[in-house]
């Protein structure tokens, strides 16, 4: 619409921009206390799409605020690079889709160094491809992280996430808060 310059009434967002405006404006009440004793560590990607591609640094910067805020900012560690240089994790596109596994996982094995390196028990992947393409290549791998939605950490900075929503969390995890 900005590029053809289509005259609209309306503002392009995303959830996680939401999120951080509902945190900050105290509407959307999260702590990181279930994590101090614990201190479970985590990184982020950065999915091509929302950061990359649209939101850009802004959309970074949100998530970053977002997850700092759910887990503490001493248990988030980031990758290098990241933000809008972050590496690509090799899902999108079609590629989960397109029947070459060995070439996507050879692709992202980029990706998997960048997590290892972190040291993170979890990645917050707020992309579908990006969540699958990671978790995959932790398989293929044998990485030693777990791969999750955003909003399943921030339940559980709300003390509200469900019995059956834990079924990717780690055993650390899995039945924190029941």
């Amino acid at each position: 619409m900005r590029k053809f310059n289509i005259p609209h009434k309306f503002e392009f967002t995303n959830i996680i921009t939401l999120y951080a405006q509902w945190i900050r404006q105290g509407k959307l009440k999260v702590n990181s206390d279930w994590n101090k004793d614990l201190k479970v560590k985590f990184t982020a990607q950065d999915p091509c799409n929302i950061v990359r591609k649209t939101l850009r640094e802004q959309m970074a910067d949100d998530m970053r605020f977002v997850i700092k805020t759910i887990v503490g900012e001493e248990n988030f560690i980031d990758m290098v690079p990241c933000g809008i240089n972050n590496y690509c994790c090799g899902g999108g596109g079609g590629a989960l889709q397109a029947g070459y596994p060995e070439q996507r996982r050879a692709y992202g094995k980029v990706k998997f160094n960048q997590i290892q390196n972190t040291e993170a028990t979890y990645v917050i992947a707020p992309c579908h491809n990006c969540h699958k393409q990671i978790e995959d290549i932790g398989e293929h791998y044998h990485g030693n992280y777990h791969v999750v939605h955003i909003w399943t950490i921030m339940c559980l900075a709300m003390g509200i996430l469900g019995e059956n929503e834990r079924t990717y969390l780690g055993p650390d995890l899995a039945s924190l808060g029941l």
